[in-house]
């Protein structure tokens, strides 16, 4: 397929909300019982960690060991419930206000946006419907039987970011060469080298001297808003979090009339 169209590639974690999309459901995960105190514990830590200092290549390699170790075992199914069910009062305040500007600006020219993340699939594609972008690029863990068995099918970090982008344009006909990028983290450069229109968001120290040595601009997203609190619905990202607020009412609801039912029972 010839590229006929252009399209814009958003990192997740730093660039379109505050902080690690996986560490940020440690709470859930727990109330879930897929995580013991000990290890919220150390996820917060890592969260916090990761928020005022970003992480670098050794950094992250060592975060995806621990977080693939602590999901072996791990029932796929709770993992999307604890997801959906909380999805909108984690992510939801932690969303930057510049990020859905530029998201709605994009799809307001006809491009696709693509969340490319190395988190799980089970945590970006839920936020991706919630922000109504077009495609989602995202680890794949191994599940047998319903369990992860703590193997990567696919690790979306680094080089690969690109190669999977590049695998989307050949397949959706996107002009990378016109194309959108943007990031935080110097891990990414790769994925902001296969555009032809890099943008640095919120960069580390890293990435501010490849930015500055490659004249990419640098973005700074310092308002976090709740996205119910911008309900434009003419706009695919407000119809998406008019949904999301929506189904996660019901599912509130739903769990509430269970839990009472144990209690009753």
């Amino acid at each position: 397929m010839s590229p006929t169209r252009s399209a814009a590639f958003f990192d997740l974690d730093k660039t379109i909300i505050a902080k690690s999309s996986t560490l940020a459901f440690g709470k859930p995960f727990y109330e879930g019982g897929l995580l013991s105190r000990r290890a919220v514990l150390r996820s917060a830590y890592a969260n916090f960690m990761f928020s005022i200092s970003g992480a670098d290549h050794d950094q992250l390699e060592k975060m995806r060991a621990y977080l693939t170790q602590m999901v072996t075992g791990w029932d796929v199914e709770v993992v999307r419930q604890s997801v959906a069910e909380t999805l909108h009062s984690i992510i939801d305040p932690i969303v930057f206000e510049e990020a859905v500007d530029l998201i709605e600006m994009h799809q307001a020219a006809g491009r696709d946006v693509v969340i490319v993340s190395a988190s799980g699939s089970e945590v970006v594609e839920p936020i991706g419907a919630m922000l109504g972008v077009d495609h989602v690029i995202a680890t794949t863990l191994v599940a047998e039987d319903g369990r992860y068995t703590g193997d990567v099918e696919f690790y979306a970090y680094g080089p690969h970011k690109a190669d999977a982008m590049r695998a989307l344009a050949e397949e959706r006909g996107y002009d990378l060469a016109a194309s959108f990028a943007y990031s935080d983290s110097e891990t990414d450069v790769p994925m902001l080298e296969a555009v032809g229109h890099p943008y640095a968001v919120n960069p580390d120290k890293a990435l501010r001297r490849v930015a500055e040595d490659n004249d990419w601009p640098v973005l700074v997203f310092a308002r976090p808003v709740a996205l119910r609190r911008r309900l434009g619905l003419d706009s695919k990202v407000g119809k998406a979090a008019a949904v999301a607020v929506v189904a996660g009412a019901v599912g509130a609801v739903a769990l509430s009339v269970v839990t009472r039912r144990k209690r009753v029972a």
